[in-house]
């Protein structure tokens, strides 16, 4: 394993982060309602079960989805689901003040963010298809360990950053001032990426 294929797995992963999908929407709806701290714990939930999926690509796990199509299924089935619930619940509290709303504890919004990347089956495929063209298969322990950590380290310096800047006075000031359809923009597009997802037939 090279220096400079791990920094393409990086370059990747930027990319990958950076498109619209539930992990960027719910991290940024979560730093602009709920504040810094609870952002940067949805962020770590984020990145840890992204690099389990990173570990559970590099053993194979992918071909267990590909030999047991039911647990694929199963997976893709609730994953939607439960997009669709946080959308639900998102636009139920969009008429709401944040001082009404509940404080979500850190640990809820650790469990938030790993639940969204625990339920998306589609990201331990991805994630195998960029390693096994970056990779030399057969790695060691070691350097899969290291794979994992670095993956880790991205997405955990990525979302915190994200966190810190949307959670900012100025940005929070101008989300209370359209709270209700900012909110409710981020459930149709959460909801419509469930629905999706769901009705999506594709392997």
């Amino acid at each position: 394993m090279e220096l400079s294929q791990v920094l393409a797995f990086n370059a990747a992963l930027l990319v990958a982060m950076a498109s619209p999908g539930p992990a960027l929407l719910v991290l940024t709806q979560t730093a602009l309602s709920a504040g810094r701290v609870r952002a940067i714990w949805t962020g770590v939930g984020l990145a840890l079960v992204a690099s389990l999926w990173t570990v559970s690509a590099l053993l194979g796990l992918d071909a267990v989805f590909t030999h047991f199509p039911a647990a694929y299924t199963i997976a893709k089935t609730v994953g939607p689901l439960y997009l669709i619930y946080i959308a639900w619940t998102t636009w139920r509290s969009a008429r709401g003040s944040l001082v009404e709303m509940p404080r979500t504890a850190p640990g809820a919004a650790f469990r938030r963010g790993a639940m969204i990347n625990l339920l998306n089956p589609k990201a331990v495929l991805f994630v195998a298809g960029v390693l096994v063209v970056m990779f030399p298969p057969g790695l060691s322990a070691g350097q899969i360990t290291f794979v994992a950590l670095n993956h880790l380290f991205v997405e955990v310096t990525i979302y915190s950053l994200l966190a810190v800047a949307l959670s900012r006075p100025g940005a929070r000031a101008g989300y209370l001032a359209a709270k209700t359809w900012l909110d409710r923009m981020c459930s149709v597009v959460l909801g419509g990426l469930g629905v999706r997802l769901l009705l999506d037939r594709t392997p």
